[in-house]
């Protein structure tokens, strides 16, 4: 009941602002005789102020026995409230009985400043400290701060990689280090761990965690977080925050160490960022027709811990990434021949695959995306994918291909990036590697290597070895 009644605080602490700040402007504007005002109707309007701020000092101070804000903010805003309520009373006192001297204009000053000070106190417990400036500045309180890349999923921190931008986008403004409803901050693991003013909200069985218990309410239960007003996080990222704490809820370990259902993956995937192959466009999806993968022919590659996902909504082309797979061999990426028709994009970064492999890669005719980076394959396994038609992109980062091997491809008419940073190709490979890909964006490690005239009118291809 005493927290019930608090919460009218919210409505009645505007009213002695409107009153009080009306008062003083009639009060200060009557001394001109056009905009005279009696003194009847100013005392009738500060009277009212005076009784609104009692009331919302009253209110105030038993909605801050809930715990929900900064004891130190809060102190501050009742006494600044209380003198707000003081000051508007003497003021009465002195218009009623027509003192209307010195000190009532000291007390219409003080006054004044009072309720600036008491509104502003106000604002930063409801909406944190920097309420004002935060569309200015990078406070992680109130702006969204963009996600750090991660180029290997599997070596990421999951709570600080994965869990934490979740919960400082969507609830650090109500639970972090400025506001704490309910006594609970979630910007420290061990502040998480403590739990807040109805006891710990992490345990070992997620449905009895009431950190996801509060997520899981429906939209419209006043206990659902966050507020329906506020942003809500997405399905992806329940299904991550559950994940976690199935897994124990670690604060140290990364995602290689957790297990990861098939639901997951896909989720973890989304966050990893390729190198520079993000900042390019997406390779396109061939036009034409395909029939669905057979389901049968997709269980031995999600067996081997291969991601496949339609490359995009009701398409049948498929993506295959590796990047959570363990001990991937040659003899394993035959299991690709059965979707061969279907694969699109094709993603075997950091596998311990050889040039072996690139024979069964070459018969996906319809690749338009393949990442081989920090494989064992050469410039002899470039040879085996001539036949990639369609190839648009291709990232050999952290192999030992040369010039020599990359130029057997330049019948590839299509190819539109080459990724070719960390390999055996030095500096003085680029103008011949430029003339046999006149149309191909060639990058060398985050710089594109430019088209000059020069090259294609000086510099001569380098002469095939006897």
């Amino acid at each position: 009941m005493t927290e019930f009644i608090g919460r009218f605080h919210v409505l009645l602490v505007h009213l002695p602002i409107g009153f009080l700040l009306i008062g003083l402007l009639l009060q200060w504007i009557s001394s001109t005789e056009k905009y005279n005002v009696s003194k009847e109707v100013i005392t009738v309007i500060i009277f009212c102020g005076m009784i609104a701020a009692i009331f919302s000092c009253i209110t105030g101070y038993l909605l801050s026995l809930s715990g929900d804000y900064d004891e130190g903010l809060v102190g501050w805003h009742m006494w600044m409230g209380i003198s707000v309520a003081s000051i508007s009373f003497l003021l009465y006192v002195r218009i009623k009985f027509g003192q209307i001297d010195i000190w009532y204009k000291v007390l219409s000053v003080a006054l004044l400043v009072a309720i600036t000070i008491t509104g502003h106190l106000g604002g930063s417990l409801t909406h944190g400290s920097d309420y004002l400036t935060a569309p200015l500045s990078d406070s992680t309180d109130s702006v969204v701060i963009p996600r750090k890349i991660i180029p290997n999923i599997e070596e990421a921190n999951v709570y600080g990689d994965v869990i934490q931008p979740m919960l400082q986008t969507r609830c650090y403004s109500c639970h972090g280090a400025k506001k704490q409803k309910n006594n609970l901050r979630l910007d420290d693991p061990q502040w998480i761990l403590k739990g807040g003013k109805h006891g710990a909200i992490l345990n070992s069985n997620p449905e009895e965690s009431k950190l996801l218990k509060r997520i899981l309410l429906p939209r419209e239960d006043d206990d659902h977080m966050p507020p329906k007003q506020k942003p809500q996080l997405n399905e992806k990222e329940i299904a991550l925050i559950h994940w976690w704490i199935d897994e124990g809820a670690d604060f140290n370990k990364k995602v290689k160490d957790l297990k990861q259902l098939e639901l997951i993956k896909p989720y973890l995937l989304e966050l990893q960022s390729d190198h520079a192959e993000e900042k390019k466009a997406i390779p396109i999806i061939p036009t034409e027709p395909v029939e669905k993968a057979d389901e049968k022919n997709l269980q031995p590659l999600i067996d081997k811990g291969a991601i496949i996902i339609p490359v995009s909504k009701n398409s049948n082309y498929l993506m295959a990434n590796f990047v959570s797979a363990i001990n991937i061999t040659d003899e394993d990426i035959k299991l690709l021949r059965s979707i061969r028709k279907q694969l699109a994009w094709l993603k075997l970064n950091d596998t311990g695959i050889s040039d072996s492999a690139l024979s069964v890669i070459g018969q996906c005719t319809n690749l338009t995306l393949l990442q081989l980076n920090n494989t064992k394959i050469t410039d002899k396994g470039l040879g085996l994918i001539k036949s990639l038609n369609k190839l648009q992109s291709l990232s050999l980062v952290g192999t030992k291909v040369t010039a020599k091997g990359v130029i057997q491809l330049q019948s590839i008419k299509g190819l539109q990036s080459i990724y070719l940073y960390q390999t055996g190709v030095n500096k003085n490979d680029w103008p011949a590697l430029k003339k046999a890909f006149p149309k191909t964006e060639i990058d060398s490690g985050g710089y594109v290597v430019p088209l000059l005239a020069t090259d294609t009118t000086i510099v001569k291809a380098p002469k095939a070895a006897k």
